[in-house]
């Protein structure tokens, strides 16, 4: 091919005119589709307004502060039907974010070890992790919730009959409900110990890794960390008059009153994301392992490292470069899919919005909070991840 000639100034020193210069060419045509966007969107705001305008609708985020009117089935807050829309609305993304939280957590536990047991050399093990595997990807997840949900309201029997597998628990049709600790000042102290247990047992990790790469002497983290999360929280009880009275749940009239109750709602959602999203994550910590060499772990077993420490000190710590980037997609996956939350009737953030809009009609306004409400909870894991990403890197000397 005959190579193209480039157009160059005529003086070694003279500056490329503007329509030769990349780069200011560049610059121009994105302020160009900049201000097109800009533009289109300023219309449609507009438009919209004018066309609200005309059918006498209101718009505006002023109805947040009036009376909601309407009863939400689950809150971590205190909530009636007189408090305004902003409180209900709270209400909705405290319970988006408990099932999240809790869903990240479980899954993430549960993925790792199937992940593991698929690599395993016990035939049976690796099979059924197989099975797990493929049957729970392939089954669509809003068919899961539903099932599980049929299962606590079909299955299971009314209060009257409630199953008791153990001493303060009692599972029915009603949900799970289970004997706790009265409330007691010691029990806020026993929090701040343990959060005063956590934050020691970080810097505890930090010497301990600084002593190990200067000295090679290893310290004993995890049996001294698990004393120290124990032994503070045991003393402020202990300091605290050592409070051992139960709030036990008691059957009256048709339903248990006392302790605490998860609901079948909430019960089947976390059980739909948590075993649906985990048979993902299996699948993206197996192919972790599988691409570190195999020459890893035979110089890891050459030193005499059991197969524990072998994948725990050599074969995660390098698959964690391949793991990180799809599970967090998948975080956010389970974090967006838990708006199916509406097809059972549990009370997340896009149920709370959708009674909002249907009562007040403001359809744009209710979806955009929901918009910008899982946008704020996607970004914030994709941050926290890809910091964490960084940290866990392999760095090459």
């Amino acid at each position: 091919m005959q190579q193209q000639d480039i157009p160059t100034p005529e003086h070694p020193g003279e500056k490329a005119s503007f329509w030769h210069d990349p780069d200011k060419l560049a610059v121009f045509y994105q302020s160009l589709a900049l201000a097109v966007v800009i533009l289109v969107g300023y219309y449609l705001f507009t438009n919209t307004l004018t066309n609200l305008a005309r059918q006498n609708i209101a718009t505006g985020f002023g109805f947040l502060g009036k009376e909601a009117s309407f009863e939400i089935g689950e809150s971590l807050i205190p909530y009636s039907a007189a408090d305004s829309y902003v409180r209900a609305l709270a209400v909705g993304i405290l319970n988006t974010l408990k099932v999240a939280c809790i869903g990240i957590f479980l899954t993430v536990i549960l993925g790792t070890f199937v992940g593991i047991a698929r690599l395993s050399s016990n035939w049976l093990v690796s099979r059924m992790a197989a099975v797990y595997t493929e049957v729970l990807q392939d089954v669509p997840i809003l068919l899961q919730l539903f099932f599980w949900y049929a299962i606590f309201y079909e299955v299971l029997p009314s209060p009257r009959q409630a199953l008791h597998p153990f001493p303060g628990i009692f599972l029915s049709n009603r949900g799970m409900v289970m004997g706790v600790p009265e409330s007691h000042p010691a029990h806020t102290w026993m929090l701040l110990a343990f959060a005063a247990g956590c934050l020691a047992v970080w810097i505890l990790r930090q010497w301990a890794r600084k002593r190990q790469e200067n000295t090679g002497r290893i310290f004993p983290v995890f049996w001294t960390s698990a004393a120290i999360l124990l032994a503070l929280p045991a003393a402020a009880w202990l300091a605290g008059g050592a409070p051992v009275k139960m709030n036990v749940p008691e059957l009256q009239g048709f339903n248990y009153h006392g302790g605490i109750n998860i609901s079948p709602e909430f019960a089947a959602l976390l059980l739909g994301l948590v075993l649906y999203t985990a048979a993902f994550v299996a699948e993206i910590v197996r192919a972790g392992i599988q691409s570190v060499s195999h020459g890893q772990t035979e110089a890891a077993m050459s030193l005499g490292l059991r197969p524990g420490k072998v994948l725990q000190l050599v074969i995660l710590p390098q698959a964690l470069r391949v793991i990180i980037p799809p599970l967090t997609s998948q975080m956010l996956n389970l974090t967006k899919n838990s708006s199916l939350a509406v097809a059972i009737g549990f009370p997340d953030f896009v149920s709370v919005a959708n009674t909002t809009i249907n009562q007040t009609g403001q359809a744009i306004e209710g979806i955009a909070l929901i918009m910008a409400v899982y946008l704020f909870l996607s970004l914030t894991t994709s941050v926290y991840m890809n910091w964490y990403n960084k940290k866990a890197k392999l760095v090459e000397r």
